[in-house]
């Protein structure tokens, strides 16, 4: 469907799914969100991926539905957070995707596993991210990622 389109359409579902994403984090990374919010946080993650399905490759696939995924966990809405983090996995897999996206897709397996109380999946997948994030090459990126596993919630003892 990709060749199908204008350029002037292409630029504007690249244009698209960058600003949603964006403005997706900043809601994210709200600690007041309205209702009001967490609805457009929600429809604003699905429509970012959206755009990229016209004009992104699978790693603009993968990190759309990681976002999702987190989104998901933020709100503690186990079943979604775990599908999309299957499918950025799974698209992760599918094309070969590794380094920074592959990690991300086992962090947000972990994520969305920690709000669903299963502790024994949860160490396997933030073991597995620690291990795909230890590989990271870049340091900025590592650091990043390093970061944001830190954040996901423990049971206590582990």
């Amino acid at each position: 469907m990709a060749a199908e389109l204008t350029e002037e359409l292409r630029k504007m579902h690249r244009a698209q799914g960058v600003e949603l994403f964006n403005f997706t984090w900043t809601l994210i990374e709200k600690n007041d969100r309205t209702q009001a919010e967490t609805d457009k946080m929600i429809h604003a993650a699905h429509a970012s991926r959206h755009h990229w399905g016209f004009v992104g490759e699978p790693k603009n696939f993968a990190r759309g539905e990681w976002q999702i995924s987190r989104v998901y966990s933020v709100l503690g809405r186990v079943e979604p957070a775990m599908y999309h983090a299957q499918r950025c996995l799974a698209i992760c897999e599918e094309h070969g995707i590794g380094d920074f996206d592959i990690a991300y897709a086992y962090e947000a397996l972990a994520r969305a596993t920690s709000i669903a109380g299963a502790e024994r999946q949860l160490i396997e997948y933030v073991s597995k991210a620690r291990q795909l994030g230890a590989k990271i090459a870049d340091a900025e990126d590592r650091s990043h990622f390093e970061e944001d596993l830190a954040t996901i919630r423990m049971p206590e003892g582990l």
